[in-house]
């Protein structure tokens, strides 16, 4: 490192957006998961005691997958290496594996390679890694939002441990923004107030991401001016601008993509007009193509109600004529 890397990374450390400033740095400062990082639990006592095997963090984005990658970082006394699957391939992996066997060669140290968005590696890509994983030459860490039992090859998915990270809670929320507001890498240095109205829009707002809500509170923050008092109150208002819409976790084609149509079906299928309209106002809200829900509709008109009430895909063909006519907003009344 020059003096003017070591310069850049000082100014990170101010300049930095919020959420990336007030990462976690110990297992004691990170907050929520519970079910792998509470007293006693297995993870945690393999990151303490730095015997971590290999290891795929999988959940939502801003559930802590990064942050913990980052905490083994710091607990480990193995050489900690980073690759981000949009930016690398087989030539950087080949480049870390040969330094991973002289490094054990010469120190007799291990290896810990950290792999962001593992899902984005090709089967090729991750057929390299195999080799290297099963003989103790690194420890691998992977990170992914996309399930890893459909997106990764499965001889990885065997030598790997998947470990599934859940969404926040609100009051896990309500902690890492209280944290924010009190830390000197924070705001800790700082008049500044948020009221409960405010504190609790932001922590159902933020859908169980962290990241989600410290951007939010950051811009509250930043565009709001102080009082006569110089405190800045961030209040229900602000919050509201500051996170107008709810982080809806949905995707196009993958799970929750079929989960939440298999929802819908099952609760149409089930008799349970309440629950499908649930399912199919998530759809909507995220931004699937009502025509989708229409075909689905048709299928399970004739294939699951079919002669039992001939009447009903007359119904779906109808309502689907009529948005093809309309088309949205009004054509998701028909």
């Amino acid at each position: 490192m020059d003096l003017f890397e070591h310069r850049r990374q000082e100014q990170m450390k101010t300049q930095a957006p919020l959420a990336v400033r007030m990462r976690p740095r110990t297992l004691d400062e990170f907050v929520g998961q519970a079910h792998l990082l509470g007293p006693g639990r297995m993870l945690r006592r393999a990151i303490e005691a730095d015997r971590l095997s290999s290891v795929i963090f999988w959940g939502p984005a801003g559930t802590g997958k990064t942050t913990l990658a980052h905490i083994i970082a710091h607990h480990t006394a193995a050489e900690f290496v980073t690759l981000n699957a949009v930016m690398s391939g087989v030539k950087d992996l080949r480049e870390v594996v040969e330094a991973a066997k002289e490094r054990m060669r010469l120190y007799n140290k291990r290896t810990v390679l950290f792999i962001d968005e593992i899902h984005r590696w090709n089967k090729a890509q991750q057929d390299a890694l195999l080799p290297h994983v099963e003989d103790g030459t690194m420890i691998l860490v992977g990170s992914s939002t996309e399930n890893p039992f459909f997106e990764l090859v499965t001889p990885l998915v065997s030598r790997t441990r998947i470990l599934r990270l859940e969404p926040l809670t609100e009051a896990d929320i309500r902690a890492v923004v209280a944290h924010a507001l009190t830390d000197a890498r924070g705001y800790g240095g700082r008049a500044i107030t948020v009221t409960e109205e405010a504190m609790a829009f932001i922590a159902h707002m933020a859908g169980g991401d962290a990241r989600n809500a410290l951007n939010a509170l950051e811009l509250a923050v930043e565009t709001t001016p102080p009082d006569d008092a110089g405190v800045i109150v961030v209040d229900l208002e602000a919050a509201q601008e500051s996170i107008q819409r709810r982080a809806v976790r949905y995707d196009r084609t993958g799970d929750e993509h079929y989960d939440t149509i298999s929802a819908f079906i099952k609760s149409v299928r089930g008799s349970d007009p309440d629950a499908a309209l649930y399912w199919m106002a998530k759809m909507i809200y995220a931004g699937e193509d009502p025509r989708f829900i229409l075909r689905r509709m048709l299928i399970l008109a004739s294939e699951d109600i079919g002669l039992a009430d001939p009447n009903a895909i007359v119904v779906v063909a109808a309502a689907a004529q009529g948005f093809e006519w309309v088309g949205l907003p009004e054509g998701c009344t028909t």
